[in-house]
């Protein structure tokens, strides 16, 4: 985690440049602009630090004297203009980071693009596209305290051509052959992307794995745009569940249901329910959830539904649950049941739906709300 960083940069010995970055962490009436991450108190002073806070790094970054400092719950970056300009400071927790979420920050950003300082184990570093799983990644370079050259970053707000993300490699010494996914979300700390596979029969279910593998990355093809929606909402890690692989009907193939659950620093979690096509570039949002714990370990039922048109043009109810559901029921537009976790009826299209699930025990799962909900 962070707290094995090393002192960083060639002015870690600036008493001058490191006492001004304390005090607009420490001093309520510091006069820069403050940034503070969701989940952290607006105002500097107790609350936002705690004693013992170390250096992580000093050093000329893009024009800015760049300061990180971190006191074991917060991390801040301290930032001000060589040549005159009003200094900034900002303040994320990043409590319990871990060998992948505590591997790189964010030093400087442009609106394209961004430099991060990355941990003194990550052995190896380069970008790819999320959209294009059979591209390759390039090699990013870094200098001898570990600051990377510009790093391409998606443009909030505008289409979804590209969606970059960094693969770091650890050293042999801390994992064997132990390659992550990060993606810049505006945060000081890019967020963790991992990927579980649809469940296979007779295969226990697995935690969340790195989505560096060849399915991993075609899953995350098609879901990788939702990412827009969590920039600066402090996110920590991103998972992309597939709960269920549906046969469709009329031989239209298979369609996945995801799950892409986003954590946060604070300890909540937002989720998506996606559907996505056979073939399909992008998901389609058929439900969310919010502050909850549905998608995680303690909230492993998940049940999701959409309308759907065969390639003959008719409109299908299609629902999909996951593993331990063992019975679905339809109340509208139409009234049906079926055994399993799959279901699919011919129905009149636009109309809402209400589907609910059943565990063997008989609790009851109901599906997400619909993403024009609250």
């Amino acid at each position: 985690d962070f707290g094995v960083w090393p002192a960083r940069g060639r002015r870690t010995g600036d008493s001058a440049l490191l006492g001004r970055a304390l005090r607009a962490w420490t001093d309520r009436g510091w006069r820069g602009r403050r940034s503070v991450e969701p989940g952290e108190p607006a105002a500097g002073g107790p609350g936002t630090w705690q004693p013992g806070a170390r250096l992580l790094f000093a050093d000329d970054v893009d024009g800015h004297a760049v300061v990180l400092l971190r006191d074991g719950v917060h991390l801040v970056r301290y930032s001000e203009p060589l040549h005159g300009g009003t200094p900034e400071l900002t303040v994320a927790r990043t409590e319990d980071a871990d060998v992948t979420t505590a591997a790189a920050v964010v030093v400087a950003r442009s609106p394209r693009s961004v430099r991060l300082l990355l941990a003194p184990w990550v052995a190896a570093a380069a970008v790819r596209d999320l959209r294009e799983p059979s591209a390759g990644p390039r090699a990013v370079g870094r200098d001898g305290n570990g600051v990377t050259e510009p790093v391409a970053v998606a443009a909030p707000g505008g289409p979804c051509h590209d969606v970059p993300a960094v693969q770091l490699r650890s050293s042999s010494r801390i994992a064997e052959d132990h390659a992550f996914l990060l993606a810049d979300l505006g945060g000081l700390v890019p967020a963790h992307l991992t990927y579980m596979p649809a469940p296979r029969p007779g295969v226990r279910p697995r935690p969340p794995r790195e989505a560096t593998g060849e399915a991993g990355l075609r899953g995350w093809a098609a879901t990788a745009c939702r990412l827009a929606g969590l920039h600066g909402r402090g996110v920590r890690s991103v998972n992309h569940w597939v709960f269920a692989a549906q046969p469709l009907p009329e031989g239209a193939g298979t369609a996945a249901w995801v799950c892409a659950r986003a954590d946060t620093w604070r300890g909540t979690g937002d989720v998506e329910y996606l559907f996505v096509a056979p073939g399909g570039t992008d998901a389609k949002v058929v439900g969310r959830g919010r502050d909850t714990a549905q998608c995680s370990r303690f909230g492993q039922n998940a049940l999701a539904h959409t309308e759907w048109r065969a390639p003959s043009g008719a409109p299908y109810l299609l629902a999909a649950a996951s593993r331990a559901v063992t019975r679905l029921d339809v109340t509208a537009p139409v009234r049906s049941t079926a055994d399993g976790r799959f279901l699919a009826v011919a129905v009149p299209g636009g109309r809402p739906a209400e589907v609910t699930g059943r565990l063997p025990d008989g609790t009851r799962i109901d599906s997400p709300l619909s993403p024009d909900g609250p």
